[in-house]
Order: C-alpha cells, then sequence, then structure tokens
C-alpha cells in the first residue's frame, strides 16, 4: 500500500493518531448535541430560544474558521491554536451537566461550535502535509472515517445512560471520559509530531486561484446549510410532544451520522 514505508509511515501514523483524537471529539460533542435540545428545554428555553441558540453556534462555528485559519497561518502556531480549540470545545460539554439556567446552557453551546471552528483549519492544514504521502482522498478518508465513528458512537452512549435511567447531567458528565482520552491522543500527538510540516513530502496541494466554479459551489452549499434544521429544535420538539421516547432521540441522530458510513 502507498506510503506505508518511510515518510510514508510517520504520516500515516500522524493520520491515525489525529483521527483518534477526532474519534474521541466527535464522541464528546455529538453525544451532547443529542441531548441539549432536550436539556435547554428542561431548563426552561422556549422553541424560539433553542432555534436562535443552535443557528448562533452553528454560523460561529463556520464564520469564524477562516479568521482561525488566517491567524493560524500568520503565526504558524498550529499547535497552539488547535490545543485551544479542541479545549474551549470539549470541556464546554461535560460543564453543561453544571448549568443551572438555560442562558449559561446556551453560552456553553455556543462556546463549543467556537471552539470547532478555532481548530478545525489547523487540524486540516496539519493533516495536508501527509498527502504528499498517503494521497488527498486517504489521508482525509482515514481521518473523516474515524470522525463519523466517533459521530455515531456519542448519541448511542447517550442513548444508552438515559436507558438505563440516568439523566442528562448524568450523560454531560460522563462525557469528561471521552474528554480525557481526546486530550491524551493529542498531547501524544504534538510530543511525536511536534513539526507536523516535515510531514511533507511529494507533491501536496498547491495553490489556485478561486475561480467561478469554486464560488457557485460554495454558494449552493450556503443556501443548502440556510434550509437545515438544527437537531436541537427537532430533539426538543419530539421530547416536548412525546413522539418519541427521550432515550430513542439520541439514537436518531446516531443514526443520522452513521449514515455519513454509506457510500454516495
Amino acid at each position: 500500500m502507498r506510503g506505508l514505508d518511510g515518510g510514508g509511515s510517520s504520516a500515516l501514523r500522524f493520520v491515525l493518531i489525529m483521527g483518534v483524537v477526532n474519534l474521541f471529539g466527535d464522541l464528546t460533542y455529538e453525544g451532547g448535541a443529542a441531548i441539549n435540545g432536550q436539556f435547554l428545554g428542561m431548563l426552561g428555553a422556549s422553541a424560539a430560544a433553542i432555534s436562535i441558540i443552535a443557528g448562533t453556534g452553528e454560523f460561529l462555528g463556520y464564520a469564524l474558521r477562516p479568521v482561525a485559519g488566517w491567524i493560524a497561518d500568520r503565526s504558524r502556531a498550529y499547535w497552539a491554536v488547535t490545543f485551544a480549540g479542541y479545549a474551549i470545545n470539549l470541556c464546554a460539554v461535560p460543564a453543561m451537566a453544571l448549568a443551572g439556567s438555560w442562558e449559561l446552557a446556551a453560552a456553553l453551546i455556543i462556546a463549543e461550535r467556537v471552539g470547532r471552528a478555532m481548530r478545525k483549519p489547523t487540524v486540516e492544514t496539519m493533516i495536508s502535509y501527509t498527502t504528499g504521502e498517503l494521497g488527498r482522498g486517504w489521508a482525509f478518508g482515514l481521518n473523516t472515517a474515524l470522525d463519523e465513528a466517533g459521530a455515531t458512537l456519542g448519541p448511542l452512549i447517550a442513548a444508552l445512560i438515559l436507558f438505563l435511567r440516568g439523566d442528562y447531567r448524568t450523560a454531560y458528565a460522563l462525557l469528561t471520559i471521552s474528554v480525557v482520552l481526546a486530550i491524551m491522543a493529542l498531547i501524544a500527538a504534538r510530543l511525536t509530531f511536534p513539526v507536523p510540516e516535515r510531514l511533507e513530502q511529494g507533491r501536496t496541494a498547491t495553490a489556485k486561484t478561486l475561480g467561478l466554479p469554486y464560488w457557485l459551489y460554495m454558494g449552493a452549499g450556503a443556501l443548502f446549510a440556510a434550509g437545515l434544521l438544527s437537531y436541537e429544535l427537532g430533539a426538543y420538539h419530539l421530547e416536548r410532544t412525546r413522539t418519541v421516547p427521550p432515550e430513542w432521540i439520541p439514537v436518531l441522530l446516531a443514526f443520522s451520522t452513521g449514515s455519513g458510513w454509506l457510500p454516495t
């Protein structure tokens, strides 16, 4: 297999370690996302408030990525930005267990999205240094597969806790375990590969002018995203109307994220 010896072996190890980080990271925040809407409702938030909270979080989660990427490129402090992003992204989830009001819970949900916006560009930049050896499809495909695995397991774990008669605060608190595992894997990646740029071998993606096809693609993606309904609002509605038993609502999110494994 291409890239499994020499420098490629190091590149593969880096992609795998970062994939493990993302697996536990996605497990954490998707596990939280599976119950955020219901928890906000329990704290007294209205459907309108939940929509605004979820929408604001998603907007910032994408709108701030160019800013984070620009800062990382200018400073070259990829690891510093990555650690800061993961710390905010992950720690905000178990902190929900301590939220005594929906306003505080809302702030944590938005903070989690901001943290993800901070670390997403830097992680993908560092992984891009392996594509000369591994190929863009293999490097990002492997990382995405581990992402999706965590995104599917997280809601299932939240559902299991509810099936075992635990409550939302218990589910958030237990996600501390995956936070610790993600941070440990991130530290291992930092110690093993302090300068990811050294993994760059062979030809990688080169800068190109962003032409009309790119902007048409981006515009279509923006319109598609604008029509999406947040899962938080849908979960809130399902729980409030008792359409689905509470413990089954996270399973629906797991089914949705798990569908990412299907070929398209």
